[in-house]
């Protein structure tokens, strides 16, 4: 018998990682056309709209520039490390405390990628929903912010050093497609693909493994049960596209849609990461705020969920989780899925030779009164830090090519710049930078 015990035991783990690999294939299969346009699209806006143009309408006291900073932060697929350092950046160059804090609290919770794979995977209402919390919380913590900061002498507005630039952008429109392309594709899927494989994984154990008993009774309390998903979802660090196969699999295994739709929203805005950096910058208070917004406002939504809108809206469809035993994909999605498979395991690779290619060019083209200088620059985790760190860098005067590595933390220029204008440049970029030297 014992030996029967034996064969039966792993009998069942293999029809568990059944499971789990059929799980996870119908949820990617379900996301990966919308995700694949969403990268498309934030390739589109990260090229054609101009860094430059935010910082113009941010600066000022009122809700103005609160709603401004959330409307900009809401289609921008950044990340809690890539939004980051573009707040601080914002800050530094005239962006008040209020509208820093509302682009803060708006960008991580959505972008036009996440509003695209919540539609695919939990239907229109939540994708409508999403945004409309996010623009909620956004303005009413920077609104906050500003009231609190009332009284105190604002930052002057900086000449921009830091990479937005003021040349106009002289490719051919063939040019900026190939550039969009390439963003959204490669350093888009190089930045977030991390975190998405992550949820997608976290999501399918969840499916499979997780009784639904321990659901079912926490569903019972719903204030209580989204308390939790608040607790759990701060030390997750989740972006805003990995969060919806989690809150998919939360709504499957019995939990409401409300409690769900926490998930969707604190977990991408909410992190510790996020709050360390918040707090060096912004300050205490502006930290406090930002956090009693972020989770007040997705609570207050979910509840809304739960107990103001028909519960037919928020009805998932085929359940990937269950549908998938039977292995029907269609064409369409599985090939969507086979594309975004392949990207995420070669964006990384595409980026990395990107950036040791650009920077054997430069080297091979130095001239002999050029010196080479590395400085170590800390806060950086994502190719957006990299492109802002090698824009601020570059439009110090008598520097000549800039490359960062991402794995090194470092900042290598060539040229005959000044040194303490280039670690200001970097610093005003939003980034701790250390001179060796």
């Amino acid at each position: 018998m014992p030996l029967w015990n034996k064969v039966v035991n792993f009998a069942s783990k293999i029809k568990a990682m059944q499971d789990f690999l059929y799980s996870l294939l119908a949820i990617i299969n379900e996301m990966s056309p919308y995700i694949l346009l969403g990268f498309f699209i934030a390739g589109l806006l990260h090229v054609f709209v101009p860094a430059r143009t935010m910082t113009r309408h941010l600066s000022g006291r009122g809700v103005a520039p609160v709603i401004k900073a959330a409307l900009f932060g809401i289609p921008l697929p950044l990340c809690s490390c890539g939004v980051l350092p573009t707040a601080v950046a914002l800050r530094r160059q005239g962006a008040s405390k209020g509208a820093t804090t509302s682009f803060l609290i708006a960008t991580p919770q959505t972008g036009v990628d996440s509003i695209a794979a919540t539609y695919s995977l939990l239907g229109l209402p939540f994708a409508i929903i999403r945004p409309v919390a996010a623009l909620v919380g956004a303005v009413a913590g920077g609104w906050a912010v500003d009231r609190g900061a009332r009284g105190e002498a604002d930052v002057a507005a900086i000449a921009e050093v830091a990479g937005s630039g003021s040349e106009k952008d002289s490719r051919s429109f063939l040019g900026k497609m190939g550039a969009a392309v390439t963003y959204g594709f490669v350093d888009m899927v190089s930045s977030v693909g991390r975190w998405l494989v992550v949820g997608l994984i976290v999501a399918a154990l969840i499916t499979v493994f997780v009784p639904d008993s321990i659901f079912i009774s926490l569903g019972d309390y719903p204030l209580l049960a989204m308390l939790a998903v608040v607790v759990v979802a701060i030390p997750m660090y989740i972006c805003a596209t990995g969060s919806i196969p989690i809150a998919m699999s939360l709504m499957m295994k019995g939990l409401s849609p409300g409690i769900a739709f926490v998930m969707l929203m604190a977990g991408p805005a909410a992190n510790f990461a996020s709050l360390i950096i918040l707090g060096r910058t912004q300050g205490r208070k502006a930290t406090v705020i930002y956090v009693v917004s972020v989770v007040v406002t997705a609570i207050a939504f979910g509840l809304i969920i739960d107990l103001l809108l028909p519960r037919s809206w928020f009805l998932l469809g085929a359940a990937p989780a269950a549908a998938c035993h039977h292995l029907q994909f269609e064409l369409f999605p599985t090939i969507c899925s086979a594309i975004l498979v392949v990207l995420l395991c070669a964006a990384p690779v595409l980026s990395r030779r990107r950036s040791h290619s650009c920077c054997e060019h430069h080297n091979n083209t130095d001239n002999n009164m050029s010196e080479t200088i590395t400085l170590k620059v800390s806060g950086m985790a994502c190719p957006h830090c990299k492109k802002r760190v090698e824009e601020a860098a570059s439009a110090v005067p008598g520097i000549e090519t800039a490359i960062v590595d991402l794995g090194a933390a470092t900042l290598t220029v060539t040229g005959t710049p000044d040194r303490e204008a280039l670690v200001r440049a970097v610093s005003m970029a939003g980034y701790d930078v250390e001179d060796p030297s």
